[in-house]
């Protein structure tokens, strides 16, 4: 069995630097989890009219509300199986505000179905995105969001797209200076950025073991 990552990117995963390779290489199959450490240069968001929806976001740690400059930060990946069996990564990422710390989750799992990685986001797998990803010339990993699902109860409907959100990610490894490196911008196709944020991190590996309580979501969600 190969990683999640490996599967949705078939040969072209050869294709990531060495270190990313290993990186998205975390996994039940490895046994490891990785933990990453640095400083996001930049946390920044759209214009005023964003802040009340990512504040709304931010309570089921969606969004993020806060912009900043040299936020320490750290992302927790960790393998585990899920209640439906499936094996799942958490995307645990906590940005060290100055008045206090913000988290963006997200669990992520492979679907044959839809061909595709899907990510969860939030603490309650409400939001279902479909994930491509791809290699660049670089050898860094490109992640580019689709179709957004909205689940909750009976409730299974596809967000439109004029209030849903397009997110690039382009993760990199800097060799000169030994970090990651990474990106993040998400947008509305009609009213323009939305977030983002940029810096660098290092990263840890360590024996995956049992995931901490406190990574998984609060609720799963089947529905891929």
């Amino acid at each position: 069995m190969t990683s999640i990552f490996q599967q949705a990117l078939g040969a072209d995963f050869d294709r990531l630097h060495p270190q990313l390779r290993r990186r998205f290489s975390v996994g039940l199959d490895s046994g490891e989890a990785c933990t990453g450490r640095g400083v996001m240069e930049r946390v920044w968001h759209g214009g005023r009219w964003v802040r009340p929806f990512l504040a709304l976001g931010a309570t089921r740690n969606i969004l993020l509300p806060r912009a900043g400059r040299d936020v320490p930060f750290t992302i927790e990946n960790v393998p585990f199986t899920d209640s439906y069996g499936r094996e799942t990564v958490t995307f645990v990422r906590t940005f060290a505000f100055p008045d206090g710390p913000r988290r963006f989750d997200a669990t992520m799992v492979h679907s044959p179905e839809r061909g595709c990685v899907v990510d969860y986001l939030g603490t309650h797998q409400h939001l279902a995105t479909d994930l491509r990803l791809s290699v660049d010339g670089a050898g860094a990993l490109v992640i580019r969001s689709g179709e957004h699902r909205f689940r909750e109860g009976p409730v299974d409907a596809r967000v439109p797209e004029l209030i849903g959100g397009d997110a690039v990610v382009r993760e990199s490894y800097d060799e000169a200076a030994g970090r990651f490196r990474i990106r993040v911008a998400v947008t509305n196709r009609r009213f323009g950025p939305l977030f983002g944020y940029e810096g660098s991190f290092t990263a840890a590996y360590a024996p995956a073991g049992r995931v901490r309580q406190d990574l998984r979501p609060v609720r799963e969600e089947a529905r891929a």
